[in-house]
């Protein structure tokens, strides 16, 4: 069992940053599989980052350049630096952990354990 806490989100003006971070309880080191997927207000829940126990990441194409997703085992953390935030990144953001299948990295099919999400708005 792991359970996932969110935290760092808030309103923001578009250009600007936060860095979100996912509180892990239990052993990261168990699942090598984690990840940020968010969900904007009418629209279905999507993959942005994942990062694995190797330290490789898959980034959604609309982040790319803009967002960094780590983890830091020693802490149980796993984070998620947004930068140069626009209006469409406003969404619910969620952490997820402990991969199920062999489903893309960024698929909300892959993974077992939620964090109950943190809220990003992004005003122009």
């Amino acid at each position: 069992q792991l359970q996932l806490v969110e935290s760092g989100g808030g309103p923001v003006q578009a250009g600007g940053s936060f860095r979100l971070s996912c509180a892990i309880s239990g052993d990261i080191g168990s699942t090598r599989c984690t990840a940020w997927l968010r969900q904007a207000p009418g629209k279905e829940r999507v993959g942005v980052a994942a990062v694995n126990g190797d330290a490789i990441t898959t980034y959604a194409d609309s982040v790319k350049g803009r967002f960094t997703v780590s983890r830091d085992n020693a802490k149980n953390t796993l984070y998620l630096q947004t930068d140069r935030l626009r209006p469409e990144d406003t969404a619910m953001y969620y952490c997820a952990a402990y991969c199920t299948n062999a489903a893309s990295r960024l698929s909300v099919f892959k993974y077992k354990y939620w964090g109950q999400g943190t809220q990003v708005t992004v005003s122009s």
